[in-house]
């Protein structure tokens, strides 16, 4: 596998090609594999262009902040948060980042007898909008488990799990009415902080003041912080800052990703400040508990 950066924070990896050819005649990954597979943060400059010839498996781009662009048979769709599309195989296109609000993308390549299943209809933008039961973190989860099982090794057992977790990943954004509904008839109706706390794992990886949540609440910054308080005995930022920093704690347990690569997905554009929140909720800075022995 070879992984390259070119974007700060940027992760990604291209499944050799000789692994791919081999997949086409797979009993099993025939149906449905990945070709490339990434994440791409606040991406300045990004720009794509293919011809037809060059575009031999469907892409899929979904932006979770910032805005971008893309271009097919001569039309120009604008690409928002909470938006993904699919472009076709086979199909000449050009995509961007927004030159002032650059998008933070997640992405893949994939093919298979299946694929086109799957991309059919999702050729323009498609929003996935956060409310009580959008499962965005689970969806986003499946991805990262995706990725961290093509970086571990190339073997057929991974090879073979990675497709069985893209058959979900893709099925949740096919069948994204359904994929909220099986969370909704057995989840009990919250109150307005738990639908705050809700908001605020959904949008772990996003910029959030008091005003945010105070309009996706829709109470006054003043009453909600009196709420929040009485329920959990911390402020709305005091909370979202020890989520960010819960979900710090998991991506160093359990990824490889380096530091710079975790602050943007935690909320913290800047690493060195995130350093220092860490180490002030944790003790240690984010190097020395990793290191830590736990378990």
């Amino acid at each position: 596998m070879a992984k390259k950066e070119g974007f700060k924070g940027e992760r990604s990896i291209i499944v050799p090609a000789s692994i791919v050819q081999d997949l086409k005649s797979d009993s099993f990954g025939k149906d449905l594999h990945i070709t490339h597979i990434g994440y791409y943060p606040q991406a300045y400059f990004h720009f794509r262009e293919r011809k037809k010839e060059e575009v031999s498996q469907f892409i899929l781009i979904y932006c979770i902040d910032g805005e971008g662009w893309f271009e097919i048979n001569g039309k120009r769709e604008l690409v928002k948060p909470h938006q993904f599309f699919i472009l076709p195989k086979g199909k000449a296109h050009k995509y961007g980042s927004n030159r002032s609000k650059p998008w933070t993308i997640y992405w893949m390549h994939f093919d298979g007898d299946k694929a086109t299943f799957f991309a059919d209809g999702f050729d323009q933008p498609t929003s996935i909008s956060p409310n009580s039961y959008s499962r965005i973190q689970e969806r986003l989860q499946l991805f990262e488990e995706i990725f961290n099982t093509l970086s571990k090794n190339l073997s057929m057992n991974n090879i073979y799990y990675s497709i069985t977790s893209l058959f979900h990943f893709l099925g949740s954004m096919k069948f994204l009415g359904e994929y909220r509904d099986s969370v909704e008839l057995i989840t009990k109706k919250t109150d307005t902080i738990d639908e705050v706390i809700h908001y605020m794992h959904e949008n772990i990886e996003h910029k959030l003041t008091l005003e945010n949540l105070a309009v996706q609440s829709g109470l006054s910054s003043s009453h909600l912080s009196l709420l929040f308080h009485k329920k959990t005995s911390y402020s709305p930022l005091q909370y979202l800052n020890h989520i960010r920093i819960q979900k710090a704690c998991q991506l160093l347990d359990f990824t490889d990703m380096k530091i710079n690569q975790i602050s943007p997905k935690v909320g913290f554009e800047d690493a060195l400040y995130f350093t220092r929140i860490f180490k002030k909720n944790i003790g240690m800075s984010p190097k020395e508990y990793r290191e830590l022995k736990k378990g």
